[in-house]
């Protein structure tokens, strides 16, 4: 694939953001976003690095009616030594292109769209911020831009991608969360499309999201949509559960995102002498496992703070504390043996870590 690239005068640069306890999450983008246009007689074309902009679409454009997106999330760092470095993104492709067949959109060839992507990376490294904790959000996205009234897939698409610099997810430092669990709303079911990355999982949040909020809790965590009783995942994070040296996360059964942090904690605990294990568990059960010291520890984990210590859960009237409300151990040594993969400090013998040059 062929992609131009649009060369930006330097006094048409944004400066930096250089207070990186400021950067927040998702709120700055870089100079250049990089857009490919796709329809069903060329296939992809037009690859292009340009200048951050808005983009045109028609009022009958199909993500608008009826929500053909899918995106994905990664995070590209720099090194102590200022090498430039990407986690896994070969499995965020692998994964879009999964969310795109489910969601009846033309796949990306993978070489073509890890190609694109580092290419606009190293683009843009000016923005990659230094400070500790701090990465280079990408957000790649798909949508259906063909105009037309009437249920069908589109014709044609939309893929482009954006970048954020984003501070330290745990501006307080590293404390556990809050977290309330729903029993009533449901996230998505079995069937559905609970275990892609489309808008709607994410906009059918939002209401118990708010409730959440304002009960004063941080995070949801989801049951299943059938019997409402079985624990699933927690917002944007998958959810683990800390027996010992055992950890317990419930399996991907259809309506779970599959996790690349996930999956890679699933890995690492392996390799670090614990026990990892994919397993269907009750809310009633996990929280008699609490009470009665069973479960020691329990974290989330994701893109945006790979690992996320929870401190309580709160049930129906009942806010059950973990571990004293403080971070395991379990929970601190899988959280540093993964970020110091991420940032190079740690040998990576699972060749997780993309090296695409230097600052």
């Amino acid at each position: 694939m062929d992609i131009r690239l649009e060369e930006i005068p330097q006094e048409e640069q944004r400066p930096l953001f250089e207070d990186a306890g400021k950067l927040g999450f998702g709120s700055i983008f870089t100079d250049r976003m990089l857009t490919i246009n796709y329809n069903k007689d060329k296939g992809w074309h037009d690859a292009s690095i340009e200048k951050y902009k808005p983009f045109s679409m028609d009022p009958a454009a199909c993500v608008l009616h009826y929500s053909q997106e899918i995106f994905e999330g990664l995070k590209a760092y720099v090194s102590e030594d200022g090498r430039v470095l990407m986690f896994r993104p070969e499995e965020n492709v692998r994964r879009m292109n999964r969310s795109a067949k489910r969601m009846c959109m033309p796949e990306i060839p993978e070489q073509d769209f890890l190609k694109a992507m580092k290419e606009l990376i190293v683009a843009e490294k000016r923005w990659i911020p230094k400070a500790p904790g701090t990465s280079l959000y990408v957000r790649p996205t798909m949508l259906g831009t063909e105009a037309f009234l009437g249920v069908h897939p589109a014709a044609e698409y939309l893929f482009y991608i954006i970048l954020s610099p984003v501070g330290p997810y745990f501006k307080g430092g590293f404390n556990p969360v809050s977290i309330y669990v729903e029993d009533t709303l449901v996230r998505a079911a079995v069937g559905g499309v609970g275990d892609v990355k489309t808008g709607g999982n994410y906009a059918a949040s939002l209401k118990a999201g708010l409730k959440a909020q304002e009960k004063g809790f941080s995070q949801v965590l989801w049951l299943d949509a059938k019997e409402h009783k079985y624990i699933e995942e927690v917002g944007a994070m998958n959810i683990f559960l800390v027996y010992g040296d055992k950890l317990v996360t419930p399996p991907l059964n259809g309506s779970i995102l599959p996790g690349i942090t996930r999956a890679s904690i699933l890995e690492l605990a392996r390799d670090m002498g614990y026990q990892p294990e994919e397993k269907a568990i009750t809310i009633d059960e996990a929280l008699e496992d609490i009470k009665n010291g069973k479960i020691t520890e329990v974290f989330g984990a994701g893109t945006a703070a790979v690992v996320s210590p929870v401190g309580s859960l709160y049930y129906r009237d009942q806010n059950i504390v973990i571990n004293d409300n403080q971070v395991g151990d379990v929970t601190k040594k899988i959280y540093q043996r993964l970020v110091d993969i991420q940032y190079g400090r740690a040998e990576d013998k699972f060749g997780w870590v993309h090296e695409l040059g230097r600052i």
